[in-house]
């Protein structure tokens, strides 16, 4: 019989109280697709970062092809063939991709030879994987579908046959994550082995080959996925059913929230990124923006948001807002009842190194209820994030917490309790589950349909269709700064998106 490619024998870490892994056992098959999955927290990105040397195992053994090995840092795990590409990439943005994939691998002092080298593996390597990068590009000049090819080349290019991928779609359009798919089905046909950490249910059910459940740090079962159900699947993480699908009843949808007329943004290097939309949200009611990322949906939301400014007419309420100068910034978007859960968590909706309590009063914190005289009321900001926390289910519970210190799920929950619970008129939202749990978006989806049920208007930007399929009740879609069309939610489906996305207009998607 064939060795395993990997065996964990009894995993165990700790990071002081909390156990992060408890006796994990998993085996995984040579030239397989092996999928693990939990909710935020659940110990899956620990137990990835023990097997490529990150962290080192309070107790436990690591066994490569039938060899107990010693991981202590990333070098022997690359040695040992094993390469990692992390959600958040680990790329330096202004080095080219071939410097990037030759960056800790060079051969010797001399830089020159070592990418002449390099230059021709990268070549062999795209052709015989199909992936077609441009060498000689700076990585802040690709976009994330290739900065991807970048690190599973960089993987590649150091002899991995184990290749291990933490939540790859989480910034993908539907198109890049085809072909990321196409890309690793062509990897295990050539007999390399891939271990898959993602949250999407779907992209496990299609691809993986077996797939391992863990919950609390612990791991419930393997199972093969053809034996297995998204519904199956779901319960074992979470440790309940879970609803996968948005439980809703028929919007009713009331007075205009938010009317838009002929905005246009231009960016900063003149190219004009929102092309004279006009939109309207009422009261009620959920319009979900959809679109490849890049399309004009990110300035949409950041001239509504206060964060850039725009030409047109805006108006809240039936009273228009300043789209430049004074007034037309997020302080001031926030007096006038909007609310704006950014699309990039960690840049733009938390300060990473602040604490909870710090960061669910970032916008917020000279509202009454956090003044004390002159002063911030420290004591009051911390008992309302202890409430918020628990009525988000924000895990662990603890407001004196860095924000660094949570999952991404409880991050997007901390940035959500923050917005929601202003009592807004206007909600702007965006990729409102991007790396977050099937728990956790279960629960985010309950919270965006309770405001709409009671009567607030909600814009929703996401590259998931799936989710804006489910939650919206109206649909426009984005191409090149032009909305391409607007449907009834219940009216349409993701073929038709789809085509409306590609930019064919009208009657012909």
């Amino acid at each position: 019989m064939t060795a395993p490619a990997i065996e964990l024998k009894g995993i165990s870490k700790a990071f002081g109280p909390v156990q992060a892994n408890k006796d994990i056992s998993i085996s995984v098959e040579p030239g397989t697709i092996h999928g693990i999955i939990g909710e935020n927290g659940a110990g899956k990105s620990t137990l990835m970062s023990i097997l490529y040397g990150f962290y080192k195992a309070d107790k436990g053994e690591i066994w490569i092809k039938g060899t107990r090995t010693e991981i202590p840092d990333s070098l022997a795990a690359i040695s040992a063939g094993i390469g990692m590409v992390f959600q958040h990439f680990k790329l330096v943005e202004n080095f080219t991709v071939l410097e990037n994939i030759v960056l800790g691998a060079e051969d010797s002092g001399l830089l020159m030879p070592s990418l002449s080298r390099a230059r021709k593996e990268l070549k062999e390597l795209e052709e015989e994987y199909e992936l077609y990068v441009d060498p000689d590009k700076r990585i802040d000049e690709i976009g994330v579908g290739m900065q991807q090819r970048v690190e599973i080349l960089k993987a590649l290019y150091r002899k991995a046959e184990i290749l291990i991928l933490d939540e790859p779609t989480g910034v993908l359009t539907p198109a890049e994550a085809d072909q990321l798919f196409r890309i690793l089905d062509r990897l295990r046909s050539e007999g390399k082995t891939i271990i898959l950490i993602t949250h999407k249910l779907r992209e496990i059910m299609e691809y993986t080959d077996t797939v391992s459940v863990m919950r609390r740090g612990q791991m419930t079962a393997t199972v093969k996925t053809a034996e297995s159900s998204p519904e199956q699947l779901a319960e074992l993480m979470v440790g309940r059913k879970v609803l996968l699908r948005v439980d809703k009843v028929p919007a009713t949808p009331g007075k205009p929230i938010l009317e838009i007329e002929k905005l246009s943004v231009v960016d900063s290097a003149g190219v004009q990124r929102v092309k004279d939309i006009d939109l309207t949200v009422r009261a009620g009611e959920i319009l979900g923006i959809a679109g490849v990322a890049g399309n004009g949906q990110s300035e949409l939301l950041e001239v509504l948001g206060g964060m850039r400014e725009g030409t047109g007419a805006i108006r809240i309420n039936g009273q228009p807002l300043p789209l430049s100068g004074a007034g037309s910034d997020a302080r001031s978007r926030r007096h006038d009842g909007i609310a704006h859960v950014p699309e990039d968590r960690q840049r733009e909706g938390l300060i990473m190194d602040f604490h909870a309590w710090e960061n669910v009063g970032f916008g917020y914190h000279r509202e009454p209820e956090y003044q004390k005289g002159l002063f911030l009321d420290n004591a009051a900001l911390r008992a309302d994030t202890a409430a918020k926390m628990e009525k988000f289910d924000v895990r662990p519970p603890n407001p004196w917490l860095a924000a660094k210190s949570f999952s991404g799920g409880n991050q997007q929950k901390i940035v959500v309790a923050r917005e929601i619970e202003r009592n807004p008129d206007l909600l702007l939202i965006g990729q409102p589950t991007r790396g977050v749990d099937i728990g956790a978006i279960e629960f985010i989806h309950q919270q965006i349909m309770a405001l709409r049920d009671q009567g607030k208007a909600i814009l929703l930007v996401s590259v998931e269709l799936e989710e804006i399929l489910s939650l919206s009740d109206r649909v426009a879609v984005m191409f090149d700064g032009k909305i391409m069309g607007e449907r009834p939610a219940d009216q349409t489906d993701e073929k038709e998106l789809g085509l409306l996305m590609a930019g064919v207009a009208g009657e012909a998607a």
